[in-house]
């Protein structure tokens, strides 16, 4: 499943046009996501639709052109990343949720065959951010005394991909009403004591919806472009 949103961020070009049908060299994000699922097995696709999200139809279709099974369902009001998995019908297994708006070399198929395997209720693509800080930063004994000194040093965080699975187990948790995001998801697990599994990405990524993502996505596509569109002839 992936979601299409407003993209306030990569305005004014997302007042005209939908976040997942920004292009990345000559093709709209979204698209590429979905090649990349196709090849590796997941053809059954359903879109949340929000902002302008007519044009995602127009463009995408019922995805046969791309090998896919599509359908959509509109969110009347914002729902959220997970909040909108309780407009899907049908939903009895495991499935994916994700952003509509990354470039990746992520193995969806491993990722989703190893929550699966471990009979997880929650996976969540994991990326190893290396954050630069543009400051002088100290370490502090008692706040008083500096005992260390970087300059200039890169911190690594890991970060949420925007990639999911989740088992159906999970859906009760999830409000009918109401903004419910995955920051909201992450709180009530942790409240409630339950797992989160965590699937490390050692390969590309970028949230186009960054506007520092979105400007170096055309040269990554460029550069790895065999490996971001498996099987384009």
């Amino acid at each position: 499943m992936e979601r299409g949103a407003q993209g306030t961020r990569l305005q004014p070009y997302t007042t005209v046009l939908p976040k997942p049908l920004m292009p990345v060299g000559d093709i709209p994000i979204l698209e590429i996501m979905i090649r990349q699922l196709v090849a590796r097995g997941f053809a059954r696709i359903t879109i949340t639709l929000e902002h302008l999200g007519h044009l995602i139809v127009a463009v995408i279709s019922d995805g046969r052109k791309l090998g896919a099974d599509i359908d959509y369902v509109r969110e009347d009001e914002p729902r959220g990343t997970i909040g909108a998995v309780t407009l899907v019908k049908g939903l009895s297994e495991p499935f994916l949720v994700m952003n509509g708006d990354l470039l990746t070399d992520f193995d969806y198929r491993s990722f989703f065959d190893e929550h699966t395997r471990a009979g997880a209720m929650l996976s969540v693509g994991v990326y190893q951010k290396q954050i630069p800080i543009s400051l002088g930063v100290f370490e502090l004994e008692d706040g008083k005394r500096i005992v260390g000194f970087k300059e200039k040093p890169v911190i690594s965080c890991p970060c949420s991909m925007g990639i999911y699975a989740l088992d159906p187990q999970l859906l009760p948790i999830i409000p009918p009403q109401g903004v419910f995001g995955f920051d909201d998801l992450m709180l009530s697990m942790l409240d409630r004591k339950l797992p989160v599994r965590g699937h490390l990405l050692n390969g590309l990524w970028l949230d186009i919806g960054r506007p520092e993502d979105y400007s170096q996505a055309n040269d990554l596509l460029a550069r790895h472009r065999a490996l971001l569109l498996p099987g384009e002839a």
